[in-house]
């Protein structure tokens, strides 16, 4: 095993070792009227993350719950997010949410979202709504998640991701923060009340990449492996 591999496996192996994140699920208001884009039908809803104290943040993540009743049928299946937002500005209203400045700790980029597909209804299309060409990941030039300028319509629709019946969405935070002072903004596209078939919770440490379980694995091994041949 090379010195990459075997600080590659430490480092995964102490994160297993520290054990689960703790997650704590926020209650969402719905602000008064509407935004998005040009046809502009995103509900938008606010949790004060001031009640959370001294918890400390790291990630937060969205998982549809609905049962198979969110959205439209086919790549438009599941909750369909427009856009997340954690910022100091405490908003009544969906304007003033799409207006708000977003704080730099939220980078919604490859490198920091990671995205579980959900299952589509039928008839099922070759990818959900928002995704990459393979459909496992976002297409961050579709789903513009940092701005509330989703098209709600089926026809000509932009800017959102749909997560699928019980995909789901995680963001790492650039840096962990506490919650006195900020407030969390998620938008839904159609306001058709999807979010309430959401689960949507912070957590205290960042969550893996896709296929860091796997790897850890591997990594456990090489490293048992290693270990025997030095004790040998």
């Amino acid at each position: 095993m090379d010195v990459k591999s075997a600080l590659l496996g430490g480092s995964i192996a102490a994160m297993l070792l520290a054990g689960p994140a703790a997650a704590v699920p926020v209650t969402l208001t719905k602000l008064a009227g509407v935004t998005g884009g040009t046809i502009a039908n995103t509900a938008v809803y606010k949790a004060d993350l001031s009640i959370l104290g001294a918890f400390e943040i790291a990630a937060l993540r969205i998982r549809d719950t609905s049962g198979g009743f969110g959205g439209a049928p086919g790549q438009f299946s599941g909750f369909d997010l427009d856009a997340i937002k954690i910022s100091t500005t405490d908003c009544a209203d969906a304007g003033c949410a799409a207006a708000a400045m977003s704080i730099a700790a939220l980078s919604l980029d490859g490198g920091h979202v990671f995205f579980t597909p959900g299952t589509q209804r039928l008839p099922v299309d070759p990818k959900l709504f928002g995704t990459d060409a393979g459909g496992t990941g976002v297409d961050f030039a579709v789903a513009t998640l940092g701005d509330f300028d989703g098209e709600s319509t089926t026809l000509t629709p932009d800017g959102f991701l749909s997560l699928g019946d019980f995909g789901e969405i995680a963001v790492n935070l650039l840096a962990a923060i506490t919650g006195a002072g900020y407030f969390l903004y998620i938008g839904e596209v159609g306001d058709n009340g999807e979010v309430a078939g959401s689960d949507i919770e912070v957590l205290s440490r960042p969550v893996p990449e896709p296929g860091m379980i796997g790897l850890l694995g591997l990594s456990l091994v090489g490293l048992g492996v290693a270990r025997r041949r030095k004790a040998a």
